[in-house]
């Protein structure tokens, strides 16, 4: 079996909206088990009320997320991790946002590869795999 997959919220945007070069990332998680943290899950939710999106729209983000991914939820361990990222990072010199260090620890805890477009924003985790740009 492949190794799982974690995916950041900004891929998960990309695909959803089918924007150039989406097929890259499409292609990264074929066959394999991919996971969304619930911090990704908590920001795509938001997105809808930003743009005001209508309710069909919204519900097809919640079908297309519900097809694709499976929701790594908050535990105990999950929270040492993310405070573990948090305090690696910031003494790498290289803080992490709030949001960001929760999907660094869901990768971490499924010792899986964070897939991302922003690789920058991780670069301050030691032994996180990361996959895209």
């Amino acid at each position: 079996m492949s190794v799982p997959l974690v995916v950041d919220t900004d891929v998960v945007s990309v695909a959803f909206k089918a924007r150039a070069g989406y097929e890259t990332y499409l292609e990264e998680m074929a066959g394999r088990e991919c996971i969304l943290s619930f911090m990704s899950l908590a920001e795509l939710f938001r997105w809808p009320l930003a743009r005001k999106w209508a309710a069909a729209r919204r519900r097809e983000l919640e079908e297309y997320v519900d097809g694709l991914f499976a929701i790594s939820y908050c535990n105990e361990d999950l929270c040492k991790i993310w405070a573990e990222v948090v305090d690696v990072a910031e003494q790498n010199g290289k803080p992490i946002h709030v949001a960001d260090a929760w999907i660094a620890a869901t990768a971490l805890y499924h010792e899986a590869p964070l897939l991302t477009l922003n690789t920058r924003h991780y670069e301050g985790v030691p032994n996180l795999g990361l996959i895209g740009g």
